[in-house]
């Protein structure tokens, strides 16, 4: 059943003609001095943007009290190996793989009323576990009156641009080791967002429980509060240009006073690389600036988080990584960025494929650091280096293609590992 369904949406995405609306880009809502700037937000925040559901050609239904639209994702990875002898005892068995990476509906809708307030039902297919899970559901309010929004219900917590960011939209297939490993990738509770248009001043300030998560393998704490904020000065400007810079900060007590920091090499067929096990912990505590340059087609920056676990046991460890980046539009297009909620989407083609056009190619460089090594715990060091290219057919198709050589330092043995790797991405 799951096989016919995957095959079904991988027919219809391919097969949409094109996405445009009478042969024009739809509208982005976006500022009048800058078209890859956008200002609206909703329930689905970086899942289900506004405009993004009309350049995908999303169909929308009125309902009376509210709209309706349906969305769809579908992730297909192909990865293969090449070890040296060290990574061969580290990882005795990395065999070639063709593999679901991610399979989601996602239901939304805005809600007939003066003020603006949406709503988002995700449901995705969870590949590792084969059993679908509720992602990111909630309500949003806007309150222009203080610039802000408002959401409650189940989403990312707001730590970290890369991690916002929807993972289709991200400019490499993983998002970093080091914050897959430390944050955790959703959370129940209240976000409060805004943006100040005069001074480009941004926040995201939230708080979150484990009452509905319980059991989820994302459920790593009892609560925790979040805090990112941060300036987006060069905003409006007509040339395309954006610089932001932000910091993040996280408060967590740890779940059953356990917790277990772990990741795989950004590659989602592979085992984990670095993993703490479980250590005996009460809370944990994180923080770390984010930077990132906009000038038109370019996009160069990166993030850097430190760790701090409340683990007498284990010598209260300190925990950091990161990663940076630089991608280059060679055909020409300006990566979006969402003013509203901060934090960067995906490439649209100037002029796709089925429109007879080259698509939008996008190669990148990324190097990424984790380090989960201190004192009696030994969850290793692992780094690696990824150049990759980006191939946006349309708006509903991306083809990636990279090559990674990473090196993982633990317990004593320095093994190096490339990766051949190859996704498909498709969405509605």
């Amino acid at each position: 059943m799951l096989r016919r369904a995957v095959w079904a949406f991988a027919i219809v995405a391919t097969s949409l003609p094109s996405l445009s609306v009478f042969g024009q880009k739809a509208g982005r809502g976006t500022s009048p001095s800058d078209s890859a700037l956008a200002t609206e937000l909703t329930a689905g925040e970086a899942d289900n943007e506004p405009f993004r559901r009309q350049l995908l050609g999303r169909p929308e239904w009125n309902l009376g009290f509210t709209t309706l639209h349906i969305g769809a994702g579908l992730l297909l990875d192909v990865i293969a190996y090449s070890q040296d002898s060290a990574s061969k005892k580290q990882f005795p068995k990395l065999n070639p793989e063709f593999k679901l990476r991610d399979f989601r509906f996602l239901l939304g809708g805005r809600f007939k009323s003066k003020r603006p307030f949406t709503w988002q039902a995700g449901i995705m297919y969870d590949a590792a576990a084969s059993k679908w899970r509720v992602r990111q559901t909630g309500l949003m309010i806007a309150v222009p009156e203080i610039n802000s929004h408002f959401f409650i219900g189940r989403a990312k917590e707001g730590f970290s641009l890369n991690k916002v960011m929807v993972g289709y939209d991200g400019w490499s297939m993983e998002r970093l080791p080091f914050t897959d490993a430390t944050v955790p990738l959703l959370a129940d509770g209240i976000k409060w967002l805004g943006y100040v248009p005069t001074s480009h001043l941004f926040w995201n300030l939230g708080a979150f429980m484990d009452a509905f998560s319980e059991g989820q393998s994302f459920s790593s704490y009892n609560y925790q509060i979040v805090a990112r904020s941060g300036w987006v000065p060069l905003a409006g400007e007509k040339s395309g240009r954006l610089l932001e810079m932000a910091m993040n900060f996280r408060i967590g007590d740890a779940n059953k006073d356990s917790l277990q920091l772990r990741s795989k090499p950004e590659a989602f067929p592979a085992p984990y690389f670095i993993d703490t096990g479980k250590l005996p912990a009460r809370s944990a505590l994180a923080f770390g600036p984010e930077l990132y340059y906009r000038p038109g087609r370019l996009l160069l920056g990166g993030e850097y988080y430190w760790q701090r676990v409340s683990s007498p046991q284990a010598g209260n460890p300190w925990f950091h990584g990161g990663e940076a980046v630089v991608s280059w539009a060679t055909t020409g297009e300006t990566r979006p960025y969402n003013l509203a909620g901060n934090y960067f989407t995906e490439l649209s083609p100037d002029s796709t494929v089925v429109q007879g056009g080259p698509g939008a190619w996008a190669p990148l460089v990324k190097f990424s650091y984790s380090n989960l090594t201190d004192g009696p715990i030994q969850g290793g060091i692992f780094w690696r280096v990824t150049p990759m290219i980006n191939w946006y057919l349309t708006d509903n198709v991306r083809l990636e293609f990279a090559y990674g050589y990473g090196v993982l330092t633990r317990f004593g043995t320095k093994g190096a590992t490339q990766f051949f790797q190859s996704r498909i991405q498709m969405r509605l």
